[in-house]
């Protein structure tokens, strides 16, 4: 390992040690992996043969290689939206997963204060993250941390939806323009904005941070 990569990673611990203690206060519990594949590895020793899985538009969920990895194990049950075509599939589907054992996401940003700060579109992510799922497992990586909710905020507008705009092909401002406008656009992906202080159900909510850059 370059002598870089041990500095920012030992800085990394450092930081993600005091959000983790954050976390625990609010209900929330925190772990610290230096790679995705070390996460991967996490998460699964929490998991059992036959338990469901569900997951939002993460793109962190895919690039850690969780996805991947949960599919290729063969022994959970996947619950993927978008396998649902019809009024009544999408039904059923939606049924099912509000009761999955474990729902996977990351978050848009998560304050030292150890807040989750999200926005969202359709908020189907949001609606599972808040109610419904026995676990919720959050994936963020370092890049996800801001000094507070505003700076989340602000980091969601000039960053998150911007690149999320143009990988969806929204045609909104951030995609068009790129930048924020508050806009009303039929599209909008900033329709709802959730700010996670305090989980009442202790631990449901695993934050894992890993010691790289992933997802937008």
């Amino acid at each position: 390992m370059a002598k870089s990569t041990e500095t920012a990673l030992a800085a990394y611990r450092t930081t993600a040690s005091t959000v983790i203690k954050k976390l625990e206060r609010h209900g929330m519990s925190g772990h610290f992996c230096a790679t995705s594949s070390d996460a991967v590895e996490l998460v699964r020793s929490w998991m059992h043969e036959g338990d469901s899985v569900t997951w939002g538009g993460s793109e962190t969920f895919k690039e850690a290689g969780m996805k991947a990895t949960l599919e290729n194990a063969g022994c959970y049950r996947m619950l993927d939206r978008t396998t649902a075509t019809t009024p009544e599939e999408q039904h059923e589907m939606w049924r099912d997963r509000t009761s999955a054992d474990w729902f996977f996401m990351s978050a848009n940003a998560l304050t030292l204060n150890g807040e989750l700060v999200n926005i969202d579109g359709n908020s189907d992510r949001l609606s599972l993250l808040l109610h419904g799922p026995a676990h919720v497992v959050v994936l963020a990586g370092m890049n996800k941390l801001v000094a507070d909710v505003e700076a989340g905020i602000k980091r969601i507008r000039t960053v998150t939806c911007p690149l999320n705009a143009a990988r969806l092909h929204t045609n909104t401002p951030c995609e068009v323009a790129g930048v924020c406008s508050e806009c009303h656009a039929e599209r909008c992906m900033c329709c709802n904005v959730v700010v996670t202080r305090h989980s009442r159900h202790d631990g449901r909510i695993r934050v894992v941070l890993i010691g790289e850059d992933l997802g937008y």
